[in-house]
Formats: structure tokens, sequence, C-alpha cells
């Protein structure tokens, strides 16, 4: 699997080049690195509104107060109620399992409407005389097979045939091929391919492959968490890595790994993570930097990864750590630690670059962009030191970053998150739950009244139980004596849970989905509870189609587009499409499996079953109860042995016959009285041995001796 992976980079890729040389004062000389920190200033200051958003979002979520909550020093609860926790987790659950309904990464390849350069649909009849088959028959047996061994291929395939068959080019070279024809068969005998549905099969199974070698499904668990709390989830992807994997030496039996270059994809933090400020979605974006905290060994690591400089990240690590903290950290760090951390920090920028600036390095500019004004580049710099700089890989050149909102905001990159929509309401149930277990405290003890003048001077007037106070004067009672406050925690709880049903109002995830009980208002009755799960369900349907355009969509686009780039295998590459899946997920696959089945009882009319795809009906099936189509569901070919295997079984083996219904005439029994009885009704012989009928000797109900 992880061999298949393996793609490879050009040798002539331009790159800034790892020697003596080129390993300069980096800080005073090179243009590149006040270019992107001008970019990283300019980024930082933009975003820091969003900061401050996030930041009220975690301490929701952690159930924090913030410096600008000011308790008076009449409240003495400080209670927070984390119904911001509950309503993101409930939010970040259900987009998990939505997306990962079908165990699958939610990316499918399909050929496009009308495929170029490969063709659609060929057809060929084993059962016409093939004039190449005597020529072909000693030929190399085909990777694709013949009849018997299992795959798609029926008696008459030959090698030369079948690749032909799935040639990229075979339009152009079925005039010189007698036998094989262009479209569907149209004949009971003939077999029909789609090299375009084979070629997207493959490349689909080459990029769920790759995705799984990058753990792409917990990196997307990851970013569903933080674009349900803060807005927006991030992810970067396909980005060449060299992957370290176990091998052995056969001779010598030592370990001796291998290093293969393969795509990889990761989740980025929406606090490392600083766009382009002029862009409101990532299509407008002219650059993306990204920021790492690094240990020394991880960035001793990044000698491993392609076109690194070892020098710069040397002299790098000879300077020493330089990460200092944000504002936004020291406001998240509970330890209150200082500014010194022994971490590096690395900016990666991706983006737009003055040619300019490009050319004072030993970059070679590709022919076609030297008279463009600006290149797409990729830097990573640290302590002045430039990392990495290498030209955009990608053709055409993109940013390999995907932002993808919770709730949209047109005018910003940045979403809204669960937490943002409902700040306020938590403010409240924070509120008015402090009110009430201050005044329930307040409520549940006595205020003490003390007249001094009816007691003698200078005693304790601390109360306890068994207290002896000395009175000199007044009624019994006058000198002390008890207050009652009254309770009035039920209407703070009473505001309290109308803040809750706001609360599910503006994240429209009404609390009951979610276990909590007690619901009020509409949500009492069947109808309400139904109105409330269809509402959430809208919500949840707005965010999946966010994340499909967003997110999916783009990276499956850019997977695609690295192994068309970069992999040499001619089988998957095709006019083919990517599609999201996260929204044909919503559709619960119980409901999905049963119309499947009403359309296939449907179809089972015999004047309507020519017209109905049994084979992609078979795998639409299987994908709804969660089953590989490619492991569970036959083609048509192997369909058709499957179904004469079981015509040939059935004649060898007949189904018993039925019963004779009462009032039929019975028939005649053998010679020799011997009836078998088969359904176990009394009478006859059943099995090998005999048993007594009725007048024969040793029958037990016979009347009397036979004469």
């Amino acid at each position: 699997m992880a061999e298949d992976n393996e793609v490879f980079i050009e040798d002539d890729a331009v790159v800034l080049e790892d020697t003596d040389d080129t390993v300069v004062e980096d800080a005073e000389t090179s243009k590149i690195i006040p270019f992107i920190m001008e970019k990283y200033n300019r980024a930082e200051d933009y975003r820091r509104q969003d900061e401050t958003r996030w930041l009220r979002a975690y301490r929701n979520y952690r159930g924090i107060y913030g410096p600008e909550v000011q308790f008076t020093e009449a409240e003495k609860s400080r209670v927070f109620i984390k119904v911001t926790k509950t309503k993101t987790l409930a939010a970040y659950g259900q987009i998990a399992d939505v997306l990962f309904a079908k165990n699958a990464f939610p990316i499918s390849i399909d050929p496009t409407t009308l495929p170029e350069g490969i063709v659609e649909d060929v057809s060929f009849d084993p059962a016409l005389p093939d004039p190449l088959r005597e020529e072909q028959e000693t030929a190399e047996v085909s990777p694709y097979g013949f009849n018997g061994d299992g795959k798609e291929f029926p008696a008459g395939a030959t090698s030369k045939t079948l690749q032909e068959l799935l040639n990229p080019e075979l339009d152009k070279k079925l005039e010189s091929i007698k036998g094989v024809k262009e479209g569907a068969g149209t004949t009971p005998t003939s077999v029909t391919f789609s090299p375009a549905m084979i070629a997207a099969k493959k490349m689909q199974k080459k990029i769920h492959d790759q995705l799984d070698e990058s753990s792409a499904s917990k990196h997307l668990r990851n970013t569903a968490f933080e674009m349900a709390l803060f807005g927006t989830g991030v992810m970067k992807g396909p980005f060449a890595v060299d992957k370290e994997y176990a091998s052995w030496d056969d001779e010598t039996g030592e370990y001796s790994p291998t290093f293969k270059t393969v795509p990889q994809v990761s989740h980025v933090s929406v606090w490392n993570f600083y766009p382009d400020p002029d862009a409101n979605n990532m299509d407008e974006a002219e650059y993306v930097i990204e920021r790492h905290k690094m240990s020394r060994s991880q960035l001793r690591s990044l000698k491993r990864r392609p076109f690194f400089r070892d020098n710069a990240i040397d002299k790098a690590l000879d300077i020493g750590e330089n990460y200092n903290k944000e504002w936004w950290e020291h406001a998240m760090d509970e330890s209150n630690e200082d500014d010194y951390s022994q971490r590096f920090e690395i900016l990666e920028f991706w983006g737009f670059v003055d040619r300019e600036i490009i050319e004072q390095y030993d970059v070679d500019i590709p022919k076609e962009l030297k008279d463009v004004e600006q290149v797409s580049v990729n830097a990573w710099i640290c302590n002045g030191c430039v990392l990495r700089l290498v030209m955009n890989p990608f053709t055409p050149a993109y940013l390999p970053y995907y932002a993808t909102p919770y709730e949209m905001n047109p005018y910003n990159i940045f979403g809204v998150g669960i937490a943002e929509n409902m700040d306020d309401t938590q403010t409240l149930m924070n509120g008015f739950m402090r009110m009430s277990v201050d005044n329930a405290a307040l409520s549940g003890n006595l205020l003490i009244e003390v007249d001094e003048t009816n007691l003698v001077p200078g005693q304790d007037l601390t109360v306890y139980p068994g207290k002896v106070f000395r009175r000199q004067g007044g009624a019994p009672g006058q000198g002390i004596f008890g207050t009652k406050f009254p309770n009035v925690s039920n209407e703070n709880m009473q505001m309290f849970d109308k803040a809750r049903v706001l609360a599910d109002e503006s994240t429209g995830f009404p609390s009951f989905a979610h276990g909590q009980t007690g619901i009020q208002g509409v949500g009492r009755t069947a109808s309400g509870i139904s109105m409330l799960m269809n509402a959430a369900n809208g919500s949840i349907r707005n965010v999946i189609k966010n994340v499909d355009d967003y997110l999916l969509g783009p990276l499956g686009k850019a997977f695609f587009s690295f192994n068309m780039q970069f992999d040499f295998d001619p089988e998957i590459k095709g006019d083919l499409e990517v599609k999201a899946q996260g929204t044909e997920s919503l559709m619960a696959n119980e409901v999905r499996s049963q119309r499947l089945m009403q359309f296939m009882q449907t179809v089972s009319n015999p004047a309507l079953a020519p017209f109905a795809r049994m084979d992609y009906i078979v795998r639409e099936i299987a994908k709804s109860m969660d089953l590989d189509p490619d492991k569970v569901a036959n083609s048509m070919s192997q369909a058709a042995v499957q179904a004469e295997i079981l015509k040939k079984f059935q004649e060898q083996n007949p189904p018993p016959a039925p019963p004779p219904q009462q009032g039929q005439p019975q028939p005649p029994a053998p010679a020799g009285g011997q009836v078998e009885d088969t359904q176990g009704s009394g009478g006859g012989t059943i099995g090998t041995g005999s048993v007594p009928t009725p007048e024969e000797e040793g029958f037990t109900g016979n009347q009397g001796p036979i004469q």
C-alpha cells in the first residue's frame, strides 16, 4: 500500500540549492524575510478582533470568567454553567457522525459527463470471431485476467485486446481493432467496459489510500471541533514528505528503513493560521502564513523533508530558541509562565512574491514566468534564516490551505461558531444561576439583629447553638432576634430556563438532542420535538454543505491534481471530477436502503427490468449498509457467471415437490406398496429402514391375527 503512494517530484524542481555559498547572513541581505514579516504583521493586526472572539469562546467552553467580568462584594457565588461546552460537543459529534457515516473519507471520484481524452464505454462480443485471438493466444497473461479468475473480463479477452481497451487513447485506435466498438453492447453476449469509470475508481482508491496513510480522518475531526467552537476549521494538504517505512535486509537481517515521498494532510489550528486580510475567502487569498512552534528535535527533523536547507537549519539551531508567546497564549495559559519558551518560531509562507526578490537567490524561474511581476513560492524562515525556498510546485499554482466556516461570514474568511452564537445567553445563564445560588444561601440563613442597649456590654455577639447572652433590660426576645430573607431563587431559575431556550434557538441545537431533560414550551409535545429536530437537521445541513464546498471538495481536487501531476501511473488518469459526499450522508442509511429496495421491487416487473441498472443498484444498497461494494458486489460479467453456477446447482438439486392439497387425487404409489413420506405425516417408509403398514404383520393396530 505504501509503495503505491510513492510520488516522484521532478529532479529539476526550482528550489534554492543548499550550497555553502548560499548560506549567507540572510537577515541582513535577504529581501524575502522582511517581505514575509511585513505580511505576517499585517495579518496578525487584522485578525486581532477575531482572536478576541476566539478567546471568549475558549473561556465559555472551559467555564472560565474573563477579567472583564467584575464581581461585587455581595456576590459570593462564582458558578459557571458550561452549556457552551455541551452545545459545542453536540454539534461536533453530529458533524463527525455525518461525515463518517460511510466509514470512509467523504470524497469520491467519477468521470465527467463527457470525459475527454478517454472513451466512456466500449464493448465487444466474445461469441463473434476475433482475428486477433489466434495470434495472441500465446501472449503473456494479462494482469486484467480471463474467465474464471474473478476479474471483470470474460472468455475471449486477450492480453493485447484488454490493454487496448484500457488505453486512454483508445478512441484513436478503435478503427484498427476488429470486434471492439465504442459504446455499450447491443447483443446478449456482448460485454461493455467503461475505461473512464475504471480510471475514476482507481484514482479514488489511490486518494483514499493516501488519505489513510496520513491519518486524514483524525485531522478532519480536529478541524470539525475547532469549526464548531471557534467558527472556522482549517486543513492543509497535500504536501510532500519523506515518510519512513520499516524494512529489513534479506541477506543480513538488519533493520534498514526506507524513505518514500508521499502526500500528507494535516490539521492547522486557527490560532496559527494567518491568511491574507484582504480576502473574504481562500479563493481570493494572495498568501497564507502558518506559524509553527517546534522543539529542537522537530526543527532538526525538517532535514528529512524535501528541499530543506541543512546548513540554514543548523544555523537557526545555533542561534537558539526564539518563540515568544502571543497575548492570547498568555490569556489561555493558566500557569502564568513568562514569555520565555524553549521552542522555535517558524513561519511557513505560501503566496505570491515579487519576481525581483526571488531573482536574488539561485532559484530557476520557469520560462513562462520570466515576464510576470509576481511568482508563487513556498518559503520557511526562522531566526533570520531561509530554511526552504521553492517555487510553488503545483500546476496551476494554488494555496494548499482550506478554511471552512461553521456559519459563513461573507466579509471575512473566519466564520461564526457555536460559542459566539450563544455568548449572550451563556452570560445570562451564568448571571441568573449566580443570583439563584446567592439568594438560596441568603434565604437559607437568618439575618441576626442585635439591640445592644438590652445586652450587657462587652459580650461576644457571635451566634452558635447553646450561646448564652446576658440581658440587662427590656423584654425577652427584644435584644437578639432573627429576620428571614425572602427566597426568590425560583424566579431566577425560571429566567435561567428562558435563557437556555434562547441558547437552543440561537445555536439551532435543541437541548433534548444532547440528553437534556425537563424541556419546556414547544418541546413538550411530539409535534414540537419534530419541529425542533427538523430545525436542528437544517442547521447541520448548512454546516455540512460548507464543509463540502470549502474543505472536502477543494481538498479532493488538490489530491487529484497532485496525482495527475506527480504520479506516473497512467491507469488512474483521465477526465475525472471530484465530489464531496458529506451532504449525501445526511440521508439515513436505513431510509436510503429502504428506498433502493422499493425501487428494486418496482423494476422487478418484466416490462421495467430491462431499464434498470442492477449492478449500480446493488452497489448502492451495499453502500447504504456500510459495506464495501468492491468486496461484496459482483460486476455484470461476474454476476452472469454466478447465475450460470446457480442455474446448474438448481438443475442438479431440484426443490422437493409440494405436498398434495386436500381433495386432490393422490399420485399412484410405487410398486411394492412402499411410499416415501417426506412430510412426516406418518405411514410409508422414511430413510433407509422400513415401517410396518396397516394390515402388515407387526402393525400394532391390526384387528386380530392375520388369516
